[in-house]
């Protein structure tokens, strides 16, 4: 071989090497770039919840009209929606049934072991501490979460949010935090519903449908049914009707890519909100209940 083709071919082989170095060097690159945008998207996000919280603590003075508006619409629904009675009947069947469920599982599994009776500590136990506050939580980002999410997708990609900034309107404030004001103000309403809702399946599927005594299962359900508890239900409520607005208001209000973009921004919305209510649900459970029992069952 001659001394310029065996330059040629070292020249090949260190050229060779180097781009082997430069593609294993590509993957922790890609790595630290991929951690940054998450990073950068936490704080967007971060950002997004201190703005949309003021905007929320000003909205009902600055923005009073349209709050109104909103919360008629978040209560009520729209169109076909609004025929059926809106959220109030969705919530309240889905807390219905799920107050029902309780009261048959818990009246088939307590009487394995000849203690059926306790069906209604069961109903008021478990329905007001769990079953009601995530039933309502999942109809909550089912319903008014994704259709707020939706609306604002549509209203980012159309431009109608860059109109708002182009009349000097505060977007956040006029979208955001109007929305947020409404699932507050509606929850209440909506829970209270719930909560009733589920009581009275669950005496009804116990009475009416078991068989069970009716004086059995309202002195067992009326000791151990504590006040404290109903308040620290409601409270549960608020905090899952804050989490899940802020949640579906910020995927719909930094939706991007068209039609396409906003189903996508409302599926992941939905599922992050799905999450959260069981994470709130845990948090507060751990909080209140996780080392002081409240329950005495003597004989």
């Amino acid at each position: 071989m001659s001394a310029g083709g065996e330059h040629e071919l070292r020249a090949g082989r260190r050229g060779a090497a180097g781009g082997g170095a430069h593609a294993r060097g590509a993957v922790p690159d890609a790595g630290r770039r991929g951690l940054l945008d998450a990073v950068d998207d936490l704080g967007r996000a971060l950002l997004f919840v201190v703005r949309a919280l003021r905007a929320a603590a000003t909205a009902p003075l600055r923005q009073g009209r349209e709050t109104l508006r909103v919360t008629t619409e978040v209560g009520l629904g729209t169109g076909v929606l609004a025929m059926f009675g809106g959220s109030l009947a969705i919530l309240g069947f889905i807390t219905l049934f799920a107050g029902a469920t309780v009261a048959v599982q818990g009246y088939n599994s307590l009487g394995d072991i000849g203690v059926e009776a306790l069906t209604g500590f069961l109903a008021a136990y478990v329905n007001i501490r769990v079953v009601a506050p995530v039933t309502a939580g999942v109809g909550l980002a089912a319903t008014i979460g994704a259709g707020t999410t939706a609306q604002l997708g549509a209203m980012r990609i159309s431009e109608e949010i860059d109109a708002l900034e182009v009349m000097a309107v505060d977007p956040v404030r006029y979208l955001v935090g109007t929305r947020i004001v409404a699932g507050l103000l509606t929850v209440i309403p909506l829970y209270s519903l719930s909560v009733l809702a589920s009581f009275l399946a669950s005496r009804v599927a116990t009475v009416a449908v078991l068989g069970q005594s009716p004086g059995v299962y309202d002195h067992y359900f009326s000791t151990f049914l504590n006040p404290v508890d109903v308040v620290w239900s409601f409270a549960q409520a608020i905090a899952m009707a804050l989490t899940v607005m802020i949640i579906h208001t910020y995927y719909g209000f930094t939706a991007t890519g068209g039609p396409a973009g906003v189903g996508m921004a409302t599926g992941r919305a939905v599922r992050m909100s799905l999450t959260a209510v069981v994470l709130v649900t845990l948090l507060i459970s751990l909080a209140l209940y996780g080392d002081a029992p409240t329950v005495r069952l003597a004989g």
